[in-house]
């Protein structure tokens, strides 16, 4: 099954780049690029996919049984703006990319330092999985999710990237789409140090798109409006909708000496490891009690995080700059 589901997207993807992009290059003398064509040419589809899934899959799910029903909300909370977002980011394919722009300097940087006597190391090959590539991505799966797990705490300790990152938080009218709704700089600075983690330590290609779909589709459910209790085994495994709205809750997300609770991506382990993790949110949502508001607290009193794309993309970088250049830019 699963290789004639490969083998069907090989296929669409060959017809797709043959009879569309090809042509393409042909006409605008780009077929120097062929190479970095055939290969966003499958990123795309794999993003198509992706909406396709979230479409036919988690949107239903907010339709038939949402954590709350709210009326309009402001011209920053359309929902719109989030889509936006997330066409962009999983057509355009942010995480993949930046992984294809340093992979060659970063092999390059990382065969250097086995010359120079520095170990480097796979994960797989050390662990005896390199034969076994399912159970290698696993674990990278986890390593990197670790890994994703303090770049979020940085994302709220640091006042310089909370400015950015906070675009994310300001949404009030949380849906699938709102995994995307992030500052194009806060996702190229993590979506760097991921590739290059993941590279250092010995992750193919093939495996990081795989760590990339799921991770971003699981994302997706966690921010959906989904007011469907997750049975205990499957919430302390992976990360829940209520878990994760939580996060975004006013005066809690971004909030105490921790900078706020529940950071984990994919697993809540780590939140449980570094006593970071708050249940209150499934508690609530197990016992039909009301759930917390979500967005920044500061926007009660009127602080603006932009209206659409353009603008959040500004206050984001003007709220950084404001933050490097205070006395405290640390918090």
């Amino acid at each position: 099954m699963i290789d004639q589901i490969v083998e069907a997207f090989a296929e669409l993807h060959a017809a797709l780049f043959e009879g569309v992009v090809l042509p393409m290059l042909a006409a605008f003398d780009g077929i120097a690029y062929i190479d970095e064509a055939f290969d966003f040419t499958e990123w795309f589809l794999i993003g198509g996919f992706e909406l396709l899934f979230m479409a036919l899959v988690i949107l239903p799910l907010e339709r038939i049984a949402p954590a709350e029903r709210r009326g309009p909300g402001g011209r920053g909370d359309r929902v719109g703006i989030d889509i936006a977002y997330t066409v962009l980011h999983r057509l355009g394919a942010f995480s993949i990319f930046v992984f294809a722009v340093l992979e060659t300097p970063v092999l390059k940087l990382r065969d250097s330092l086995g010359v120079w006597g520095i170990p480097t190391l796979e994960v797989d090959a050390a662990l005896g999985l390199t034969y076994i590539p399912l159970f290698g991505a696993l674990v990278y799966l986890l390593i990197l999710d670790f890994v994703d797990y303090w770049i979020h705490r940085a994302q709220h300790r640091w006042n310089w990237w909370w400015a950015l990152h906070a675009i994310h938080h300001s949404q009030r009218r949380m849906t699938l789409w709102t995994d995307n709704r992030n500052h194009l700089l806060d996702d190229l600075i993590r979506d760097a140090i991921l590739a290059v983690v993941a590279l250092f330590i010995g992750v193919a290609p093939a495996q990081f798109v795989g760590i990339v779909v799921f991770t971003r589709i699981w994302q997706s459910l966690q921010h959906a409006n989904c007011g469907i209790p997750f049975p205990a085994f499957i919430s302390r495994a992976l990360v829940s909708p209520a878990f994760h709205r939580l996060h975004h809750g006013v005066s809690i997300g971004h909030e105490g000496p921790q900078r706020g609770v529940n950071f984990a991506v994919l697993f809540p382990i780590w939140d449980m490891v570094f006593r970071t993790a708050d249940w209150r949110g499934d508690h609530r949502l197990a016992r039909h009690e009301p759930l917390e508001a979500t967005g920044i607290r500061d926007q009660e009193q009127g602080v603006d995080y932009g209206q659409g794309f353009l603008s959040q993309q500004w206050v984001g970088l003007r709220n950084m700059m404001r933050a490097l250049f205070s006395r405290n830019p640390a918090g």
